[in-house]
């Protein structure tokens, strides 16, 4: 399971880091250029929670050329699990004018869009961007929102029946989930019509 983990956190990465700089449209080789680009990233949970994501990612920068604090900055939120503090973050982003915004979760993403419809936002993780009002449709987002989505609500469904096969003898299944994540409610609903009995 960890090396897996592991695996999709730095294809997630990959993945944001080219969408990144292609918002940034600035090449590698602009080293020179007087203005130095500015990422943000918000994260919903603790620093300890996203350490070897962040790492993954600053690893992957400076393969492309790109140190932080030489020839890009980036300026790291996190809410620590607190969804209320999300949009008090978003701002203190767009007050700092990051010429891009990455946002790890639907609730940060969420927040991010209320802070700003003019940056760059490019999100990892979601479950629903269309559901959730992020993107007009998967085909053209429209906006300033783009990224990567873990829409998959049938694995829900999937993993009840792989319980059901590992520990047969289970009468109960417990749902751990956040009301105020949209992407949760979702992969809920899918669990629950499949497993109405």
């Amino acid at each position: 399971m960890r090396v897996v983990t592991s695996r999709w956190s730095v294809v997630s990465c990959c993945f944001v880091l080219y969408a990144m700089l292609f918002a940034l449209c600035i090449p590698a080789q602009a080293q020179q250029a007087k203005k130095v680009p500015r990422i943000g990233i918000l994260f919903g949970g603790s620093s300890s929670r996203y350490s070897v994501r962040v790492e993954a990612f600053r690893q992957r920068l400076k393969e492309l050329g790109y140190i932080e604090g030489k020839n890009i900055a980036i300026e790291y939120r996190y809410a620590d699990g607190k969804a209320d503090r999300l949009l008090s973050l978003a701002t203190e982003l767009v007050l700092l004018k990051v010429d891009v915004i990455v946002a790890t979760s639907t609730p940060s993403v969420l927040a991010t869009q209320k802070a700003t419809s003019t940056i760059p936002i490019v999100f990892t993780g979601v479950g629903d961007p269309v559901a959730g009002g992020l993107v007009a449709s998967l085909a053209r987002p429209g906006g300033n929102i783009t990224g990567l989505t873990i829409l998959a609500p049938e694995l829900s469904g999937k993993r009840v029946e792989l319980l059901k096969e590992a520990v047969p003898n289970a009468t109960r299944v417990a749902f751990l989930w956040n009301p105020t994540n949209p992407s949760h409610g979702l992969l809920l609903k899918e669990t629950m019509q499949r497993h109405k009995h």
